[in-house]
């Protein structure tokens, strides 16, 4: 009878790393012998990432990590070394003190071997040198960076990517002082309207094509194209359309230079003035991590940040222009009781008493799944108390299979983990209006959102005896309210979201709330301690780690330990 054969006992350990050992401006670099290429492949090492991980920025324009490699802009340019090998036994050539001999590519000049390497598109190889700052690589990029210059125009103090240009950064590190082109610069179309969002300048373009590249291979719409031959080469729209995809910004960020701007953002603030803030978007439930750009508490743009487990390094036009509400003039100031405008101090403590008379069972909560995760725990609690019914508006949309996501709410988890809302949204809110109707509902608590839509009409808010109300902006459910608490967007405060796939991000404050707007957290954090009796952290980080403690999908989790590109929880 033949033996039974047993699975080999699982082990956790990884198989070990290949690696290649080079040298990187004389110094020996370990790396590994494959990379993630732009799409998460294994491919074989490139000089440029062997340089990077050896501590060697190589200067390049064409080349970008989720991007296609073109190898076109030839900045990358240098001068590099392989062993000599003997062509009978195939073995390295020893110089007399024992090391490999060295065939330098440029000095001395070896038969068989290419004058410079572009190092984005070219692999390592064991024993390989790379010399990122020889004299032949210095000469070549001073070369190539001329070449580039050729046609450019001289308009950087007009410039909108004047501050974060890396023409201008290279021109200053690497450039030469003096120019040998004396002919007449080739003038290109200036103020191009490429697409409702885009405006481009061709003259300022280097035909880098990270924007064809992108718009084809990342966004999946091959709407962009060089035309013309030549020092007449140009970036254009397909014929007859205009460029106008929803991922159109990104090619702005992702231009080396001034040449794609956006139309938004033009002509609006110079660069380095902006204070920058790592945030999250807040227009979907996939949270792309994005940088605020800000001064003197006013919004000037949002940008995407990246993160590998999210959005890459892009987001969607549509978030990325989500951002005018927040200062819109009719932003809620004021704290109100009654119609009347009134104090925070004041608004509390009328508050406290008239939920100390709610009896068990009177209070219902609708909690907008946009409230961070700490506010809805905070409102979870509040709800324990008093037995009430609560839930969170659904919002669904089309997802584009990208970065967009069917759920238009930017934290439908974190409201299902704290359990504001179960089975399914928005299914309490029918029997919170009947309750209301028949007079069990007394007392009603809405965070975020304008229940006159749904389903929760202004009559019925009229028989409450207490509507208690926290948003941004005025609606017909603010304009009902008893007390009237105005809140903060996400750029006004802290806190966290967990995004579609469960993922835990936290985001930072940009800007002050006008007025009396408080972030919501705050005062809740006075009604759980006024009416639950149960004392509440004074610091966001505290209700953070209270909540952790308290919520099993949260276990194990830290404030200070989350990072920037956050922690996956359990959904």
């Amino acid at each position: 009878m033949p033996a039974i054969a047993t699975a080999a006992p699982a082990t956790s350990v990884p198989p070990p790393v290949e690696t290649v050992t080079v040298k990187v401006n004389g110094r020996t670099v370990v790396v590994p012998k494959t990379m993630p290429d732009w799409q998460g492949k294994p491919q074989l090492t490139t000089m440029l990432q062997a340089a990077r991980l050896g501590g060697v920025e190589i200067p390049h324009y064409c080349y970008h990590d989720k991007l296609p490699v073109v190898g076109n802009c030839r900045m990358c340019l240098v001068e590099f070394g392989t062993p000599v090998m003997n062509s009978a036994t195939r073995k390295p050539v020893l110089n007399e003190d024992g090391t490999p001999k060295i065939a330098r590519s440029v000095l001395p000049y070896e038969p068989g071997t290419p004058r410079g390497a572009i190092t984005c598109a070219t692999p390592i190889s064991p024993g390989m040198e790379i010399y990122a700052d020889s004299p032949a690589t210095k000469q070549m990029r001073e070369a190539v960076l001329e070449f580039l210059l050729i046609n450019h125009p001289l308009d950087c103090p007009i410039c909108d990517q004047a501050g974060e240009c890396k023409l201008q950064e290279y021109s200053v590190q690497h450039g030469q002082a003096t120019s040998e082109f004396v002919e007449t610069k080739v003038h290109k179309p200036k103020a191009v309207d490429l697409g409702p969002r885009i405006m481009l300048d061709d003259e300022r373009c280097i035909l880098c094509t990270r924007c064809i590249r992108f718009t084809k291979d990342i966004a999946g719409d091959d709407a962009l194209g060089i035309v013309n031959r030549g020092s007449y080469n140009s970036v254009a729209a397909y014929p007859g359309r205009k460029f106008d995809n929803n991922y159109s910004l990104n090619t702005v960020d992702i231009c080396p230079v001034g040449a794609l701007t956006s139309k938004d953002f033009r002509f609006k603030m110079r660069v380095w003035f902006l204070k920058e803030t790592r945030s999250l978007c807040t227009s979907c439930g996939t949270g792309c991590n994005i940088v605020i750009g800000s001064r003197e508490d006013t919004i000037h743009r949002f940008e995407p940040r990246d993160n590998a487990a999210v959005n890459s390094s892009w987001m969607c036009d549509s978030g990325r222009l989500n951002y005018k509400w927040i200062g819109r003039p009719d932003r809620l100031r004021d704290v109100g009781v009654r119609g009347e405008r009134s104090t925070w101090s004041a608004a509390l403590r009328e508050l406290h008493a008239a939920l100390a008379q709610a009896p068990m069972g009177s209070v219902a909560i609708i909690a907008g799944a946009r409230q961070t995760t700490e506010e809805l725990y905070l409102l979870k609690r509040l709800a324990e108390r008093f037995g009430a019914a609560t839930d969170s508006v659904p919002r669904t949309g089309a997802a584009d299979g990208f970065l967009v996501a069917a759920d238009r709410n930017c934290n439908t988890q974190g409201a299902r983990l704290t359990g504001i809302w179960s089975g399914t949204m928005g299914a309490q809110i029918p029997r919170i209006a009947e309750g209301i109707r028949t007079g069990k509902v007394r007392t009603l608590l809405v965070f975020g959102e304008d229940v006159t839509r749904y389903g929760i009409g202004e009559e019925l808010l009229a028989s409450l005896e207490t509507l208690v109300v926290s948003d941004i902006l005025p609606s017909a459910t603010t304009r009902a309210a008893h007390y009237l608490l105005p809140g903060c967007a996400a750029a006004e405060k802290r806190g966290t979201f967990v995004n579609v796939k469960g993922r835990l991000q936290k985001f930072l404050k940009a800007v002050e709330a006008p007025g009396d707007a408080r972030p919501e957290w705050e005062f809740l954090s006075d009604l759980v301690e006024g009416g639950v009796s149960r004392k509440v952290p004074a610091t966001l980080e505290g209700v953070f780690n209270q909540m952790v403690r308290e919520i099993p999908a949260f276990s194990g989790l830290e404030w200070a330990r989350i990072g920037d590109t956050g922690a996956a929880v359990p959904l």
